[in-house]
């Protein structure tokens, strides 16, 4: 089977279903605030409903370069379904948690879990995606994220139809389920073309990958120009739907979904756009994966002022989908513009540091703004986060100058 033509597109279809288990099991919490309040006290308050989404993140953020550096070592396979079949678990288990602590800690288990994925998957899709359709694969895969997200929107219905505990039992369960569909099914990346370059059996040491992305200069600029943009999109992934709710003086049950799918629908045009878009431009110049980018990058700026100021059915609506849009074109194109400065053999390294970095800046994001929420600013925050956005765009267009489309040791 993993001969076959069709075989690259079916590797970004089962990995989009688990990238689609993965941001919603993460995000259904986020909109669970309400229900779980009654049963567990501490999360009346929003700066610790903030800690609780915050210790996912600081989590995560430590695990990433480890998974990254993980991914460059061994199969990729046996990490994605390893990482699936324990974050499934742990969702399944906070269907049991009856104290804040025990919340806390499942959601730290969670992000390990989940930090092994991202790298593994990117790195593999872009293996079985060389060139023309690089961006549009993983610009695919990321839909599955954003669909993840719309339906972790759910939580919040389903939970007000049935229990909070209910909600974690049935997502869990269906994720344990599909771990084990890949067994079967998915594979590891072929061997590359020519003979003498490190294939899947041939990985880089830790300290010489590394040592190879820490020396270049250009994984800086990378680095920097992910780190930036995650902080509003981690702040929507997590306090979007308190944000609906708040200036639509709306029930979390109807801001929840309203958010989440506002969010995920127009993410998807993005990613399919900015992937499309991408892979066209590049063929006729080596920086269009950067142009893209930075033109979906921009589209967020404007976005996040009409969060913050607008109070508006129209107003909030069309600035999530603005948003949207713009972030679904930067997030399909940030795995292909690594390939434009490092090798295939240190890019789960790479990715996972930059993981970790735009991770710990979400964590910050969401902590603070957990703060903000309670002084009844959260909507300022995103004003704030906009104007932040602009000097990751001015870095990307100054500094990246890539020579190929697949950089090669």
């Amino acid at each position: 089977m993993k001969n076959k033509k069709f075989y690259p597109w079916l590797v970004v279809a089962l990995l989009w279903v688990v990238a689609l288990l993965n941001y919603m099991d993460r995000q259904m919490l986020s909109t669970m605030q309400e229900a779980m309040k009654a049963d567990i006290g501490e999360l009346v308050q929003g700066e610790m409903f903030g800690l609780l989404m915050g210790i996912f993140l600081w989590v995560y953020g430590l695990a990433s370069p480890v998974a990254g550096v993980v991914a460059d070592k061994v199969s990729r396979k046996w990490l994605v379904v390893g990482s699936l079949f324990v974050w499934s678990g742990v969702t399944y288990l906070m269907g049991y948690a009856d104290t804040f602590r025990q919340l806390f800690w499942l959601r730290a288990v969670m992000g390990v879990s989940e930090a092994l994925y991202i790298p593994s998957a990117l790195s593999l899709i872009a293996d079985w995606h060389p060139g023309r359709t690089r961006s549009l694969a993983v610009g695919i895969h990321m839909t599955g994220l954003y669909m993840g997200q719309a339906i972790g929107g759910f939580g919040a219905t389903v939970a007000a139809l049935f229990t909070w505990h209910a909600a974690f039992h049935w997502f869990g369960l269906v994720g344990l389920a599909y771990s084990v569909v890949l067994i079967f099914l998915l594979r590891e990346s072929p061997q590359p073309a020519v003979a003498d370059k490190p294939g899947p059996q041939q990985r880089a040491s830790v300290w010489g990958a590394l040592s190879f992305v820490l020396a270049n200069w250009a994984f800086w600029v990378i680095l920097f120009y992910f780190a930036v943009p995650s902080l509003p999109g981690w702040a929507t992934k997590n306090w979007l739907p308190t944000l609906f709710s708040s200036s639509l003086d709306i029930p979390m049950a109807e801001a929840g979904p309203l958010s989440t799918i506002t969010i995920a629908a127009s993410s998807f045009v993005g990613v399919i756009a900015g992937g499309m878009l991408s892979d066209r431009w590049v063929r006729r110049n080596l920086r269009g994966r950067i142009y893209t980018g930075a033109i979906g990058l921009g589209l967020t700026v404007p976005s996040l002022l009409l969060l913050g100021f607008s109070h508006s059915l129209p107003g909030i609506v069309g600035a999530g989908l603005l948003f949207g849009v713009g972030y679904g074109m930067f997030d399909a194109n940030n795995m292909p513009i690594l390939c434009q400065f490092v090798p295939s053999r240190y890019r789960g390294t790479a990715y996972g540091l930059m993981n970790m970095i735009g991770v710990f800046a979400g964590a910050a994001v969401t902590t603070v703004l957990g703060s903000w929420a309670d002084d009844g600013n959260l909507g300022l925050g995103f004003v704030v986060l906009g104007a932040v956005v602009v000097l990751a765009l001015a870095a990307q267009l100054y500094f990246l100058r890539p020579v190929t489309d697949n950089m090669e040791d």
